[in-house]
């Protein structure tokens, strides 16, 4: 874990606020109807109570992952808490345009080999071939990161 840290992604603090936020309002939004008028069905009610339950453990998760960065070693595309992302000799591409499927302000990744599912909310996802970077981010961090893996994978 000593290599040089070539380049990071960190949540921008603004708008990892207003993410947060709004998940967070949105399920207390959910739970207040679920309370203060309850529909008469009681599967409506309980289906208010288990989305406002879950859009607030949506938004821990996400302020949780936030407080993490992206980090791009030679080796290594990881998370700050030393989960590897992906390994850089397993990148097949890049892809940062503007109709691919990234997260906003970021970029995608595609694979050589599936990987596990794994998704930290606002930060970055990886689901089959693809890994995902970006969401709550600044644009320039990320676009750096795009650079230096382009760079790299031109080298190879």
């Amino acid at each position: 874990m000593n290599e040089e840290i070539l380049a990071t992604v960190h949540a921008s603090g603004p708008r990892r606020f207003i993410g947060v936020a709004s998940l967070f309002l949105l399920g207390g939004l959910l739970i207040y109807i679920a309370l203060a008028q309850p529909p008469e069905n009681l599967f409506w009610r309980l289906f208010l109570f288990v989305l406002g339950g879950a859009t607030l453990w949506l938004s821990e998760m996400m302020r949780r992952a936030t407080l993490m960065t992206v980090e791009l070693t030679e080796t290594h595309l990881r998370c700050s808490d030393g989960r590897v992302i992906a390994e850089v000799s397993q990148i097949a591409s890049l892809d940062r345009g503007t109709f691919a499927f990234k997260p906003s302000h970021g970029f995608l990744v595609r694979l050589k080999d599936k990987a596990p599912a794994c998704w930290q909310p606002g930060l970055w996802w990886r689901l089959g071939r693809r890994v995902g970077i970006g969401g709550v981010t600044p644009g320039p961090q990320t676009r750096i990161m795009a650079d230096m893996i382009a760079a790299m994978l031109a080298r190879d």
